[in-house]
């Protein structure tokens, strides 16, 4: 059963759901859409993508998916969040929109769209601790960074002395896009994290 692919979703209200269920596949996963809290149910893993974390928020509790995900989370399934999923999985936001809500997960405070707005975005070589190699090309998209974690979390990554990778026990999240790349290696990382986690699960 553990060799068996995982089934990994992406959070499929809103942003670049496309482009992650693309890298999940050239991972090893199987990847499929997650609108609703059956569908939820059915997976190993969750991406929550890029995209208007106020927008992901309020469709999440429209979709009656919200509870269900803190519910997944504070069990142990292991989920990543890319820009917009970065805020939707801190367990604070230092200047949240009205009617805001996260997941929560990483004991960490995000700052939204720190890096500057869209006409700022760049790109930006990162080094990744646990990713072996090159580092890694950041497509930075209006991002947020991480202005402070707890001790529970562990920074991964820091571009121009702000915090942009962070990973505490199941949960991933990194302020830049890799699904825009075509470099699948942080996919590949939670791929992994996903395998071990039901590995252990099946124990």
């Amino acid at each position: 059963m553990s060799n068996e692919a995982p089934v990994i979703g992406v959070l499929a209200l809103q942003g670049d759901v496309r482009e992650h269920l693309i890298a999940l596949a050239a991972a090893d996963a199987v990847a499929r859409p997650v609108r609703r809290p059956e569908e939820l149910a059915e997976v190993d893993g969750l991406v929550i993508p890029g995209g208007e974390s106020t927008t992901i928020s309020k469709l999440a509790v429209l979709f009656g998916v919200m509870e269900p995900l803190r519910a997944r989370v504070r069990a142990g399934m292991p989920v990543y969040g890319s820009c917009a999923g970065m805020i939707m999985l801190a367990d604070k936001i230092l200047d949240p929109r009205s009617g805001q809500e996260t997941i929560g997960g990483i004991d960490m405070i995000v700052r939204r769209n720190a890096f500057g707005r869209q006409n700022e975005s760049f790109e930006a070589a990162v080094d990744v601790r646990g990713i072996a190699g090159d580092p890694v090309e950041g497509v930075f998209i209006r991002a947020p960074w991480v202005e402070s974690v707890g001790a529970g979390a562990e920074v991964l990554a820091e571009h121009a002395g702000h915090i942009v990778a962070v990973r505490q026990g199941n949960v991933l999240a990194t302020s830049f896009h890799p699904e825009l790349t075509g470099d699948h290696r942080v996919h590949s990382l939670f791929v992994d994290m996903v395998r071990a986690n039901r590995t252990a699960e099946s124990l």
